[in-house]
């Protein structure tokens, strides 16, 4: 069995790679979508771990590239930065599972052999609330500044209290 790891942080790839070895798996790496493209071309993978962030495309744009090449691959979607639009929208696109990091190869293995209706009945379900959204993504700014709530509020145009008062709320439902 054939695992695609593209990540763009070189220690991760290396990691996955020895656990999934461990396990007895042939590894690919790529560390961009670029490598991946050429990965993909060289052989089909049976699994492709994707990092949500990678320099130059979405890692969702290329769960849709590594399905359309090879159909019967299943995605599992890697991220530092999860949010409930995001998997909801890997899902969608195809993908069997999405894992938050800091992970594990057991925990990518038990995601991609999830049961098969997950990702219909993912798509079924109501998008996040625009809330919902807003939190995350303000969440996701102040964790980009290493949790500096000034840096967050001018890099979003807001005014610093105003940020602080909504990220002391909880979060909105989904």
């Amino acid at each position: 069995m054939l695992v695609l790891i593209v990540d763009d942080d070189p220690l991760f790839r290396a990691a996955m790679a020895r656990g999934f070895r461990g396990r007895g798996f042939l590894v690919s790496q790529a560390g961009s979508a670029g490598e991946a493209g050429r990965k993909l071309a060289e052989a089909k993978p049976d699994l492709a771990v994707v990092d949500l962030f990678l320099p130059e495309l979405c890692g969702l744009e290329l769960v849709a590239e590594v399905l359309s090449r090879a159909p019967a691959a299943r995605v599992v979607v890697v991220s530092g930065y999860s949010s409930v639009a995001t998997a909801v929208e890997a899902m969608r696109l195809g993908a069997v599972g999405y894992v938050s990091k800091p992970t594990t190869c057991e925990k990518i293995l038990d995601a991609a052999v999830a049961a098969p209706d997950a990702s219909r009945a993912l798509g079924r379900m109501a998008s996040p609330s625009l809330a919902r959204l807003e939190w995350e993504h303000l969440n996701r700014v102040v964790a980009e500044c290493a949790g500096n709530v000034t840096e967050a509020a001018r890099r979003l145009g807001i005014d610093r209290r105003t940020l602080q008062r909504k990220l002391r709320k909880r979060p909105p439902a989904h």
